[in-house]
């Protein structure tokens, strides 16, 4: 299986207005071709700062991150623009890459039919539910053709209940376009239903606690499916117990 990312000993130290802070140490983790990896910790332990390093918004101060394809970026907000249409939306990222072709719009159209918003296309996200909104924002990465997905939050802006629905459409999404992900989640549960593998980081300096293959029964069942599992309440009970979170 092909190594796609690979964090070795890495660390980031940055300069705030009271002087220096040590936001990760030594952080060491590959992920593959084809995995779903998500990463919990408590707040403030770095890791939103990881999906940075890989998308090399910054530089490490020591170790290396490799990155052996192209990332794309999904935020918390999906970021749509209201006065485009959603199709408008979705090939906006082939515009600003110069990347608007034939094939590629093709592509793009492929993914509103087969993910349900091609009827939608000429709506504008205000007339959109926030579940489909963030279908859209999903579609407009994928249709750049990341090899890499890096989702920030990416359902936080949702309550439960639409969360629950769009974290199983993304999932389907992701392994049935064959695409390796890591997701940087606050919620235990969302980690541990959406992965293939989890990754807990300490508190800051944020360190690696955990690395933990996530098995079920189907291997391909859903995240609300994965929620019924009783291996789900092992994990949840395990990770819970050792996260380093002081209230």
């Amino acid at each position: 299986m092909r190594e796609m990312l690979r964090f070795s000993d890495v660390s980031l130290t940055y300069q705030a207005e009271n002087g220096e802070v040590e936001a990760l140490r030594d952080i060491d983790f590959s992920v593959y071709e084809g995995e779903l990896v998500s990463v919990i910790g408590p707040s403030g332990c770095g890791k939103t700062t990881l999906l940075s390093l890989i998308a090399g918004l910054e530089p490490p101060t020591d170790g290396t991150v490799t990155i052996n394809g192209t990332p794309g970026y999904m935020l918390q907000k999906d970021n749509l623009l209201d006065w485009r249409t959603i199709r408008g939306n979705v090939l906006l990222g082939l515009e600003i890459c110069g990347k608007k072709n034939t094939a590629n719009t093709d592509y793009a159209d492929r993914l509103l039919g087969t993910y349900g918003l091609w009827e939608f296309r000429d709506k504008h996200p205000s007339q959109l539910s926030g579940g489909m909104r963030q279908r859209a924002a999903l579609i407009r990465t994928l249709a750049v053709k990341p090899e890499l997905l890096l989702l920030d939050e990416a359902f936080s802006a949702l309550d439960y209940q639409a969360r629950l629905v769009v974290a199983d459409d993304v999932f389907n999404i992701l392994k049935r376009e064959k695409k390796t992900a890591v997701i940087v989640t606050h919620d235990i549960a969302e980690g541990i239903s959406m992965a293939d593998r989890l990754i807990v980081l300490t508190k800051r300096p944020g360190k690696v606690q955990t690395n933990i293959l996530l098995e079920f029964d189907p291997p391909d069942a859903t995240p609300l499916k994965r929620r019924e599992d009783p291996a789900f309440r092992g994990y949840f009970k395990t990770i819970w117990e050792g996260l380093d979170i002081h209230v």
